[in-house]
């Protein structure tokens, strides 16, 4: 008896626990899903009874769309956490998506098709409008709220854990994207919408903590939530004059941090695919552990001694000078990759080719911070460092070797038969060394080198103080100039928040300074053809550009000055030159020359404090003497 009354109680306790939540989070969030949803069908009406082609329907439409993306915004925080492929049908930001989420390291791309409020009013920047099309894409907006109503995601806001994890990526689009104008044409909106959303993610704070007694966001949290909804509360609405610096620095960013720790307190556990990459140990946006693009240890992934990763690491130091895996015996890595130079070839607009016929189509770039894209090359072809490093060194123009000829004559050498028959015992799976253990100790080894910190990360985790051109350069590139609408916090590549994807854009780069004509290069199209993608290049990172000019793919600018001439001019497009499909916005940012000289001051504080160490003076000796006479670093 005294049993079942016991096993009555606990019954009876989680009814109510049930109810309660309930009637608290999971209600509030239906409720505010629902508001939504019937704005969109009121706009829908509305576009329907309103004349489009005339100015005056067009200005009541694009003020009813104002007012929907308010109530857009108050819901962001979940629906690009829970469904964020649907997401992307509320406010796509582009027609078609070519960003490239994880899964596509397993299948190919396919088109991703955008909807909702941004293209909306995009749209009616078109000649001819038509309401149907109008229509469609409203009509995909409320459609995806069935999908964020269904049991299916409702079910897990019964988890305590998603609102971590949603909140982990609404903080990272604080600092990478919601201040940028990367998704809202309007950049007079921007600053607005912004405050709005940081008052409506306040509610769900609340609701969520009354919700869930046991697993609260701290009073420590709160406080400086709430210092932060101060801060933005006092910043002037225009664009241009938003304090990004001070935003992300004293506010986003330890906000990230408390969200961190609570994750690891509370041992919340993701299985989103969403946080696929994210590393729940990174007590920093600004820490190079924050997310994970690629395995550089390759086929050594593995392996944790640090003893044992130190040698593999040895060992590709000397294969990345070794000119033996060349064709020829002339050519090695640092031949187009000198560390010197910060891994890339700064003395050639392009490389030259095998054999000295003619020269490469494409500048080399930097091998730092490589690992943090999780597509390679410049048109993206390749989805692993060991994957890039094979395709190059059997490439006929690079490199012109055969994966069993590099094989045979590194095992000719003493030093690395011993150390390669060592790590061969790391690998149980492999039988014999093969060319994936030679490459993978390259990789291990210059990876190593995308480790370091440049003085603006020691900035934003609160160790310096920026001096005043740094933080206003900073400012300048996430607001008037937009550069941070393609190269995102905090690697500034071309990965942006959940950092599952690498992104490509159309510039209109010019074949010469004088923009005689574009650049011949269709970049990714010829790895994934679509109009979207003819002449589109994988967005890589700006850290350390100081060092690694020339710049662009084809190498025709040879000063920070000239690029940021060519982006304040509107790319080729705003030059005149017939790109049809490019991303980069074409009106002039006209960026006074202070606002220039700022941002370069900026650019330069990426420059990461990189030590590099000597060439090796010496390379192991062959049984093969005609492998001898090769020289450390090449020949070319």
């Amino acid at each position: 008896m005294k049993k079942a009354l016991v096993i009555l109680i606990i019954l009876i306790s989680w009814f109510l626990a049930s109810f309660r939540f309930e009637t608290n989070y999971v209600s509030f969030y239906k409720q505010e899903i629902l508001n939504f949803k019937k704005e969109q069908q009121s706009l829908l009406q509305r576009i329907h009874s309103i004349q489009i082609n005339n100015p005056e329907g067009n200005k009541e439409l694009k003020q009813a769309l104002h007012e929907k993306r308010l109530g857009m915004k108050k819901i962001d925080f979940w629906l690009r956490y829970l469904e964020p492929i649907i997401q992307k049908h509320v406010n796509g930001p582009l027609p078609v998506e070519w960003e490239t989420e994880v899964f596509e390291k397993f299948e190919k791309p396919y088109k991703r098709t955008g909807g909702g409020l941004s293209l909306a009013e995009q749209y009616f920047d078109e000649p001819l409008i038509s309401r149907d099309s109008l229509q469609e894409l409203i009509g995909m907006s409320v459609a995806a709220m069935d999908t964020y109503l269904a049991d299916s995601i409702t079910s897990e806001l019964k988890n305590p854990a998603h609102l971590y994890f949603a909140n982990r990526l609404y903080l990272l689009n604080l600092a990478a994207i919601y201040t940028t104008g990367f998704e809202c044409p309007d950049t007079s909106r921007v600053i607005p919408e912004v405050k709005l959303m940081l008052s409506a993610v306040r509610n769900i704070y609340t609701t969520f903590n009354s919700s869930f007694p046991s697993t609260p966001l701290t009073g420590k949290y709160l406080e400086q939530y709430d210092k932060m909804v101060a801060f933005a509360a006092k910043q002037p609405d225009e664009f241009s004059q938003f304090d990004r610096y001070t935003f992300i620095r004293d506010y986003v960013n330890p906000l990230f941090s408390v969200n961190q720790s609570l994750i690891l307190n509370y041992k919340f556990h993701s299985g989103s695919n969403n946080d696929y990459s994210l590393n729940d140990k990174a007590n920093s946006i600004f820490d190079k552990s924050l997310y994970k693009a690629q395995t550089a240890k390759g086929i050594f992934s593995f392996v944790e001694d640090s003893s044992t990763l130190n040698d593999i690491s040895r060992i590709g130091k000397l294969l990345f000078f070794d000119p033996i895996i060349s064709g020829n015996n002339k050519r090695s890595c640092a031949s187009c990759h000198n560390p010197s130079s910060y891994f890339t070839d700064t003395g050639k607009i392009t490389p030259v080719a095998f054999d000295f016929q003619g020269n490469l189509t494409r500048n080399a770039p930097s091998l730092i911070n490589a690992e943090f894209n999780h597509l390679l090359m410049l048109d993206g072809k390749e989805l692993t460092l060991q994957s890039q490093a094979h395709t190059v060194i059997t490439n006929p123009s690079e490199m012109n070797s055969r994966a069993e000829d590099v094989v045979k004559k590194v095992l000719s050498c003493k030093e690395y038969a011993i150390a390669f028959n060592r790590f061969l015992s790391l690998t149980p799976e492999e039988k014999e060394v093969g060319l994936d253990h030679i490459i993978s100790a390259i990789t291990t080894f210059y990876s190593g080198f995308s480790r370091y910190y440049a003085p603006f990360d020691q900035a934003m985790n609160g160790r310096v103080e920026a001096d005043s051109h740094t933080m206003n350069g900073f400012n300048v590139f996430m607001g008037k100039a937009q550069c941070g609408t393609c190269h995102f916090t905090p690697l500034f590549n071309g990965v942006k928040p959940p950092y599952v994807g690498s992104e490509f854009e159309v510039l209109g780069v010019p074949a010469d300074t004088a923009y005689s004509k574009l650049s011949p290069d269709s970049g990714r199209y010829g790895a994934n053809p679509a109009p979207e993608t003819f002449m589109a290049f994988r967005t890589g990172s700006i850290r350390n550009s100081t060092y690694t000019a020339p710049y662009m793919h084809n190498g025709v600018f040879r000063s920070m000055e000239q690029v940021i001439d060519f982006y304040d001019k509107g790319g080729g497009a705003g030059r005149k030159l017939p790109v049809n499909n490019q991303t980069l916005e074409s009106a002039p940012l006209q960026l006074t020359e202070q606002e220039k000289s700022d941002l370069i001051a900026f650019l330069k504080s990426l420059d990461e404090n990189i030590i590099f160490g000597k060439a090796p003076g010496t390379l192991p000796s062959s049984s093969d003497k005609a492998l001898n006479k090769r020289k450390p670093g090449g020949e070319y």
